[in-house]
């Protein structure tokens, strides 16, 4: 049987659909990172890591998910307890890298000490984009030629560690995820000027990258997504069948279809 589940929790609405599916799980936030979650809350501070693995074997621990989104925090080098001390090299090193670098020593200290890094697919069934139509109209064959040149586009970026999405309207490429995140490359696009566009709407495609450690964070869309898609003129949206998240089901559909946009799950 497996053991107690931690959260260990950032903001947006992944963290809460795990809680709700796991009631029993212990709900971990951190000082200064926005969150969405409510109920008995352990607070902790990222300088005491050592503090928070002692307090979670306390209580009974095994299993631990990373949900939610969290920027890199500054760190009062000061406040760091013993553990935090000998990880700092570490640590600090992998954050002159990429996402990908930062999130792999996190897990790999996770582990070291003795927990079990678990995805949030496996938590919480239905999570992942299936293969198919999803929502809204059927695109038209010009629009999955733009997808597929997104498509494209994540695969040649992945190497370097760069993004999770892109826009494509008439095969040219409006705008890439970096570290800004979907929201800003989203509101970039709205402010593209239409001559730009070939007379095409665009299609903005997710994907996990290549070697991704879909245990943490998977890549993953909403309500709030789509409304943006919206605003960028956008005629659909394409999933990675399997490795992209959908938040709030059914919100998210039901604004998709209001707003007239496809979602696609799709195998990149």
């Amino acid at each position: 049987m497996p053991g107690r589940l931690a959260i260990l929790a950032g903001n947006g609405g992944l963290p809460v659909e795990i809680a709700a599916a796991h009631p029993d799980a212990v709900k971990v936030v951190f000082d200064g990172v926005p969150h969405r979650m409510s109920g008995d809350l352990h607070v902790h501070a990222f300088e005491k890591l050592g503090g928070l693995f002692d307090a979670l074997k306390e209580m009974g621990v095994t299993r631990v998910v990373m949900a939610g989104s969290m920027s890199r925090p500054p760190l009062d080098a000061s406040a760091f307890d013993p553990l935090m001390i000998s990880l700092a090299p570490r640590l600090l090193s992998a954050m002159h890298g990429g996402d990908d670098a930062l999130l792999r020593v996190i897990i790999a200290i996770i582990e070291e000490q003795g927990f079990e890094v678990v995805g949030a697919h496996d938590l919480v069934a239905g999570l992942t984009a299936e293969e198919g139509l999803l929502a809204g109209p059927e695109p038209t064959d010009e629009q999955m030629a733009d997808a597929d040149r997104g498509a494209d586009i994540l695969n040649a970026l992945a190497p370097v560690d760069v993004g999770q999405g892109c826009v494509v309207a008439g095969g040219l490429c409006l705008g890439v995820e970096t570290v800004q995140g979907t929201d800003f490359m989203l509101g970039t696009v709205a402010e593209t000027p239409a001559a730009l566009r070939r007379g095409a709407r665009g299609v903005f495609v997710k994907a996990a990258k290549r070697g991704q450690d879909l245990r943490v964070d998977m890549p993953a869309i909403g309500p709030d997504t789509v409304a943006r898609a919206e605003k960028a003129g956008l005629a659909g949206i394409v999933l990675q069948a399997g490795q992209v998240l959908i938040l709030e089901r059914a919100e998210t559909v039901a604004a998709a279809e209001q707003a007239g946009i496809f979602i696609m799950g799709r195998v990149l």
